[in-house]
């Protein structure tokens, strides 16, 4: 074949050569999967089963991806005998004077076309998919722990409630006009109600102060009095950490539909297109878009509570609703997160897949704006979304009218697991006591006797 009667096969190889490098490989492979089996250990011990059931998307998304090299490593051969006509092989190249050093397949060759992809093309593609699952996973455990990171100063919050100063400062005897709480002052200006006004001041607020301490005392306050009794001492922190853990194990997974944009994303790199004017500012406006949302829930509740009533019992109370969110869902709000994620971290290990294969200066970005643009949007998009954006999705998302199943801890659910294991098991084992002791009764010769089925003992 053209272009590999030049190249070592395993023929002209030293075994101990091949020996040596399948055991490195295999040396790599045993201690990656001996670090990830100690961290499912650790967060069992801890008793973290969300964060176990993410873990397990994590090794479910490597070997999705693992599989798919494989089977481009098996079909090479025939990916690269498929020929298509040269005029068609020049549509929508990512380069607009790309060099044609690399061999044709000497069938397509033969026919005067071209090959729809050449196996150094396949190979590359395959260094695509390596970058992409190591980016896709370290892109959401940064997110991850920057979110935590920032949401550790609720712990600080959520002690003061306990306090005396904070019982009698929202003690219910006591009634305020709500323009004199502190929520109504930070939330009802004379941008709140005109709805021009309001998407842009709630668009510069995601930026300064994003979550504040009364933000979240008013937002537990009205989940608290909604779900249990008022004055309860619902640990409302640990809740949105548990919740948090179980949605991360959403976004660290790769649906169709997430791929399927992917797909588009890798379609639109071509030179007509100039992409990198304006694909990498996409995941950018829809994440502003959905802090923005996030804000301007908390305002609306504010708006609410004050058309109902002018004058506050204690604290100021929001009542949760779906009507809040788009389409009345605020699990849409989650996909979106993930799909910005995951197109964040697409387009890294676009960046930096380019960049290790055919240098920094490539066809693929020969202008200095384009790696500007490029790196900044990826940092930004990941540093925003983990600092900005996700603590305020945590605590919003728990205004929905629905209660979410992680309220209970995972031992308290343990608990009642078992409960109602052993009282089926009960009810079955006293059902079969009582069809064995039942009696059987015989039709009898006199006709006036009937037994009818609703006197039958149980």
């Amino acid at each position: 074949m053209t272009g590999t009667s030049s190249a070592m096969t395993l023929e002209k190889t030293p075994t101990w050569a091949v020996a040596a490098v399948v055991f490195v490989l295999i040396s790599c492979s045993i201690f990656i999967e001996h670090l990830l089996n100690l961290l499912a250990k650790h967060f069992n011990k801890r008793r973290r089963k969300s964060l176990i059931q993410a873990l397990d998307k994590i090794k479910s998304e490597l070997l999705q991806l693992g599989f798919t090299s494989l089977l481009l490593t098996v079909s090479e051969n025939p990916i690269a005998n498929v020929c298509i006509p040269k005029s068609v092989g020049q549509t929508f190249l990512p380069c607009s004077d790309p060099s044609n050093d690399s061999p044709e397949e000497a069938k397509c060759e033969a026919q005067g076309k071209a090959s729809l992809l050449s196996r150094e093309g396949v190979k590359e593609l395959q260094y695509l998919i390596f970058v992409l699952a190591f980016f896709h996973s370290l892109s959401c455990i940064f997110t991850f722990s920057l979110g935590m990171a920032k949401m550790r100063r609720w712990e600080s919050w959520e002690a003061e409630t306990t306090t005396l100063e904070y019982q009698f400062s929202n003690d219910p005897r006591r009634f305020l006009q709500i323009r004199q709480t502190p929520f109504a002052r930070r939330h009802l200006r004379f941008w709140s109600e005109h709805k021009f006004l309001r998407w842009p001041a709630c668009f510069l607020r995601q930026f300064y102060a994003s979550v504040s301490k009364v933000d979240y005392f008013t937002l537990r306050h009205g989940f608290i009095t909604a779900h249990f009794s008022e004055g309860s001492n619902f640990d409302f922190q640990k809740y949105i950490k548990r919740d948090l853990e179980k949605d991360f194990g959403v976004v660290v997974g790769i649906s169709l539909w997430v791929w399927i944009f992917s797909m588009f994303f890798i379609f639109l790199n071509a030179h007509d297109f100039y992409s990198y004017l304006w694909l990498p500012f996409i995941p950018l406006s829809m994440l502003l878009l959905v802090g923005t949302q996030l804000q301007g829930i908390i305002t609306k509740m504010c708006l609410e509570s004050h058309e109902k009533s002018q004058v506050v019992r204690g604290t100021f109370l929001v009542k949760p609703s779906d009507h809040f969110f788009w389409f009345g869902w605020p699990k849409l709000l989650l996909h979106l997160m993930h799909f910005i994620l995951f197109q964040n971290s697409f387009q890294l290990a676009f960046f930096t897949w380019t960049w290790y294969r055919f240098g920094l200066r490539s066809c693929f970005h020969r202008k200095t704006e384009d790696i500007v643009i490029r790196v900044a949007m990826g940092v930004l998009v990941q540093f925003l979304c983990g600092y900005v954006t996700l603590p305020l999705y945590a605590l919003v998302t728990q205004m929905g009218t629905s209660m979410k199943k992680v309220v209970f801890p995972e031992h308290v659910v343990e608990g009642l697991n078992r409960w109602r294991a052993n009282a089926r098991k009960n009810i079955a084992l006293k059902h079969n006591y009582t069809s064995a002791a039942r009696p059987s009764i015989h039709n009898t010769t006199s006709p006036s006797f009937r037994l009818h089925t609703s006197r039958c003992i149980t």
